[in-house]
């Protein structure tokens, strides 16, 4: 609406009545469409020029009103004649190039205030659907200026807008409590890709090998010497092996049971 104020304000002078507040809304749409103003009356005067701003003269007729546009790539020229009968106003529209025509009517009350014809923010009502009116009954069947309809396909394609504060190498904010974050092997050793599988029992990660044991929950240390009837002599484990321990973990361990599912007759030794 901004733009429609500064036209509104600079035409005020030579606005007198609502058919002329009318046809300086219907003048900014097809300015926002692609068009631009070549002048007033059927026939070219000399050194016309588009212009966004309306021409002299324009409210002279306050029958018939009669503008001339160009769109802005120069392939369409479009001749508007506002009709005013009684309460309402009947839009004609015809694309010199192809006679094609296009016919709208409004109903003057709808869409102006007759008593705020000084007030800009006051004078125009129901602003969208004179918009929805002109682009449905003028601009679709006569077709959008090539330019036009390229500037919209454009900016659909654009990239989605970041935030100003958006920094790809920024430090990403911290999870909530209680959301444990994935481990990752260590960055500055290379070697630690895969040590889950060299070292499943050590602790580190990066492997393949899903154990049970390791869920999440603090667990307590892998005794080797289980299921022997006694302990294993220091050193008979180096740290770090790769080691399956000989029995049964032992009653009461926390977590996953190794042994959920053993097979009939696993207690055997001689099985």
């Amino acid at each position: 609406m901004a733009g429609l104020e500064l036209l509104y304000c600079s035409a005020r002078a030579d606005i007198s009545c609502p058919q002329d507040a009318l046809v300086c809304g219907l003048h900014w749409e097809l300015i926002q469409h692609g068009y631009r103003c070549l002048g007033a009356g059927e026939q070219p005067g000399p050194d016309e020029r588009k212009s966004e701003l309306l021409p002299a003269g324009w409210e002279a007729n306050k029958e018939v009103y009669t503008l001339r546009y160009k769109s802005t790539d120069d392939a369409r020229e479009l001749l508007l004649k506002a009709i005013v009968v009684e309460d309402s106003m009947i839009l004609n529209v015809m694309d010199r190039a192809s006679q094609k025509v296009a016919d709208v009517t409004l109903a003057v009350a709808d869409y102006i205030n007759p008593e705020h014809l000084n007030d800009f923010h006051k004078v125009y009502k129901n602003m969208e659907e004179l918009r929805t009116r002109i682009a449905s009954g003028i601009i679709a069947p006569l077709g959008v200026p090539k330019e036009k309809a390229k500037n919209e396909s454009q900016a659909e394609k654009k990239d989605p807008i970041l935030p100003e504060d958006y920094d790809p190498l920024g430090i990403r904010p911290r999870l909530p409590a209680g959301v444990r974050a994935p481990s990752w092997p260590s960055p500055l050793n290379p070697f630690a890709v895969g040590g889950q599988d060299l070292d499943p029992l050590g602790g580190r990660s990066g492997g393949m090998i899903v154990d049970p044991l390791r869920s999440g929950f603090p667990q307590p240390g892998i005794d080797p010497s289980a299921g022997l009837p006694s302990r294993l002599p220091p050193g008979a484990v180096p740290p770090g092996a790769r080691f399956d321990p000989f029995g049964p973990l032992g009653a009461g361990r926390a977590g996953p049971d190794p042994d959920h599912l053993p097979p009939p007759g696993y207690d055997d030794m001689f099985m």
